[in-house]
């Protein structure tokens, strides 16, 4: 079975998967919709997607701010969760994306990418990079026993 990592944004979320041995993560797509309160159609593109992927637990990227307060993203974002939680009977799990953002736009600059595809291409990095986290956090829980994933949020 596989993890699948969402970067939820305003109008778009970034989708990555990863590898059966729970070792890498790979963006797939970006599920992209004509309004913010239009969710009907992205969840079941991502039902469709875990089903495709065979997946067994979604993380979810949680936006909270640089000063670890949490804004008007966090709200729809655990509404959002909740969804997900209802139509597809899995886990959801929250993992801190403060500066995913960034991070995929500064490895798109590093490969050479021009500004105007960019933009194409941060969601599903940043989905990635918020799975990646996960994955290296459970390696180093099954390695060195950490309890939970609380210190991450």
């Amino acid at each position: 079975m596989r993890k699948m990592g969402l970067d939820f944004g305003a109008k778009t979320v970034g989708v990555a998967v990863s590898d059966p041995l729970l070792i890498t993560a790979q963006g797939i797509e970006i599920v992209r919709r004509k309004s913010e309160s239009k969710l009907r159609q992205t969840l079941a593109r991502i039902e469709e997607l875990i089903v495709e992927y065979e997946v067994d637990e979604i993380v979810l990227g949680y936006p909270k701010n640089m000063n670890d307060t949490e804004g008007e993203r966090v709200e729809k974002t655990l509404a959002f969760k909740e969804m997900l939680e209802r139509r597809t009977g899995l886990s959801v799990q929250l993992w801190d994306e403060r500066l995913t953002t960034v991070a995929a736009d500064k490895a798109m600059i590093e490969a050479g990418i021009r500004r105007e595809e960019r933009k194409e291409h941060v969601d599903r990095i940043a989905a990635v990079f918020i799975l990646q986290g996960y994955l290296d956090y459970l390696k180093n829980k099954e390695r060195f026993g950490y309890n939970n994933g609380e210190d991450y949020l």
